[in-house]
């Protein structure tokens, strides 16, 4: 067993940090109220160390708490997409001219209301992010990024014109689980289209897991941490019948 701890100022001293907004006004009631709120979700030496108005009936505040519990680390399951090394840029092009022999389409977008393309323009953007370049640099690969705000049925429409071979969608607003409701919608529409079965669908955002993703009908789900080239290495092994 390897057990770990939170750790603030000492390891294993169990020290943790929360915020989060309450509907009353700020002030000493409102600070003590919080300070409570802690305690009863079993911290200890609970101090709130900042607090903020947000309006006239609501505010903010940061809580430092201690905690006894503990997890065995080796125990722990990752929610990871794939075990496997994700290939480079270079690589995947290469993998793609000896498995494939064909460019590979891909098309992207952020569906619904959401309006947040930082995500689908890292993962498809020619610049990319943080050094490593988006799927439209790929010389062996088709990439459609149609943004931000994007019904699901156009998607669907666009994908079929361009004989995409993955289909990727990112989500980041998450309130009120939005994003689950999105996704499930196109899953569903693609099955009653009888199209589910043509396109590699992928979904990611700060908030999406791989088993979440599965869950809801699609091929796998990327989360916080993802390159192009670990969306890219997934769409062709998945075509090659190698996952």
């Amino acid at each position: 067993m390897n057990v770990i701890r939170p750790y603030g100022d000492t390891l294993d001293d169990g020290k943790i940090q929360l915020s989060f907004t309450l509907p009353v006004a700020d002030g000493a009631k409102g600070r003590e109220a919080a300070r409570k709120l802690v305690l009863s979700l079993g911290f200890l030496d609970c101090e709130v160390v900042h607090s903020a108005a947000l309006s006239a009936d609501f505010s903010f505040y940061v809580v430092y708490g201690k905690t006894e519990a503990s997890i065995d680390y080796d125990s722990v399951v990752a929610d990871e997409a794939s075990a496997d090394a994700s290939m480079g840029m270079d690589e995947v092009n290469e993998y793609i001219k000896q498995k494939i022999g064909r460019k590979v389409v891909v098309v992207g977008a952020c569906t619904g209301f959401d309006a947040h393309t930082v995500g689908i323009d890292a993962i498809m953007n020619m610049k990319g992010y943080d050094h490593h370049y988006g799927l439209e640099r790929y010389p062996e690969m088709e990439a459609y990024n149609l943004g931000a705000q994007v019904p699901n049925e156009k998607l669907i429409d666009f994908a079929l014109k361009v004989k995409a071979d993955a289909i990727l969608i990112s989500q980041v607003v998450t309130q009120k689980d939005t994003h689950i409701h999105n996704m499930t919608e196109f899953v569903e529409l693609l099955e009653a289209r009888g199209l589910r079965d043509k396109f590699i669908c992928i979904v990611g955002g700060p908030r999406i897991g791989n088993k979440l993703a599965v869950e809801l009908g699609y091929d796998v789900g990327f989360g916080r941490g993802t390159f192009a080239n670990d969306v890219a290495t997934y769409i062709v092994k998945k075509m090659a019948g190698e996952l």
